[in-house]
């Protein structure tokens, strides 16, 4: 399971004593360093009862993993926050396909240096991250709080699962492979990471694609996720679909209809106007695509207001795709 780790950090605090007596004042002065404790660890985005479960084909955890767990990096920020739970400002999406597992024929060596770069150029809010290392993470995730000093940016990780060995899948440096999340914003307390496997696999591929989600606290609160679908038989990459957006999504807007869901994907579907994009897509979604497979959506209390692909320089097989995503007006 993902979970997100914060660090804990120093605040100062300056006490003055009062004049003491009548005709003598001493001032004295002191600088106090409060050290809070560790935020108590979140509890999981969980599966709605009656969904899919382990026993089914379907896991509610992240593959078994050794790597050491993702980390939040500076001090959370306080935004304005709105009321009633409508979005209050432009909310920018960088989905990025890295290829970067050391095995495929697409791999360079050299996409996430070039996603850090554009991470440094761009400055999105949410980064959704798919063929990554988990040692992937920390530079990307580093990248955002260089230029974001005042915010608490995390991440998060899920691994694929390697049907040949029942373990996390591998990249070629022994590292687990999956995708991952990053946000500006600290995750939302008492949350925490929720991914899993899909039910639905291609049986002649050993790669068990993967699905994760993580409560953000903007303004409002909002559910980022990402996932990676199949690119080896279209019925299964539709069937992980429907099952993202009809169970996972559904439940998180039944837990709290109010809070937007934004994701970032390779949906290995098509472009957005393609028929199986348009089936698996709940009605009203706003919806941008890099002309590819590439996807970013989000629930009606958005609106795509810009969207661009960046060349990220044959450093990977696939374009970035950055979505500016505004506030319905009639949310």
């Amino acid at each position: 399971m993902a979970v997100i780790v914060r660090c804990p950090h120093r605040r100062n605090n300056v006490l003055w004593a009062a004049v003491v007596g009548a005709l003598l004042g001493v001032l004295a002065g002191c600088t106090t360093a409060v050290t809070p404790s560790n935020t108590a660890q979140p509890s999981t985005i969980g599966l709605p009862s009656g969904a899919p479960t382990a026993a089914d084909g379907i896991s509610t955890v992240a593959p078994p993993s050794k790597a050491a767990e993702p980390s939040a990096i500076g001090v959370p920020s306080q935004a304005p926050t709105s009321g009633d739970g409508v979005p209050v400002a432009p909310v920018r999406v960088l989905q990025l396909n890295l290829c970067n597992s050391g095995i495929a024929a697409c791999y360079t060596g050299r996409s996430v240096v070039e996603a850090a770069s554009v991470i440094h150029e761009q400055i999105p809010d949410l980064v959704t991250l798919n063929e990554i290392c988990q040692d992937d993470l920390p530079a990307l995730q580093q990248a955002l709080a260089d230029v974001i000093p005042e915010g608490g940016v995390v991440s998060a990780f899920q691994g694929a699962h390697d049907r040949r060995t029942g373990d996390v899948y591998r990249c070629r440096n022994g590292q687990p492979y999956g995708i991952g999340l990053i946000s500006r914003w600290p995750s939302v307390p008492g949350s925490a990471a929720g991914g899993g496997i899909y039910q639905t696999q291609d049986t002649d591929d050993p790669e068990e694609r993967a699905w994760l989600c993580l409560g953000v606290a903007a303004s409002p609160a909002i559910n980022v996720c990402t996932t990676h679908l199949a690119d080896t038989k279209l019925e299964v990459a539709a069937a992980q679909c429907s099952y993202l957006f009809g169970t996972v999504i559904a439940h998180l807007r039944e837990v709290d209809p109010a809070v937007p869901v934004v994701l970032g994907g390779d949906l290995n579907l098509g472009p957005g106007d393609s028929a199986p994009v348009r089936s698996c897509l709940p009605a009203g979604s706003a919806l941008a695509d890099d002309g590819g497979v590439q996807l970013v959506v989000a629930t009606p209390e958005f609106v795509v207001s810009d969207s661009q692909r960046i060349d990220l320089r044959g450093t990977t097989d696939h374009p970035g795709l950055l979505v500016t995503l505004s506030p319905h007006a009639g949310s």
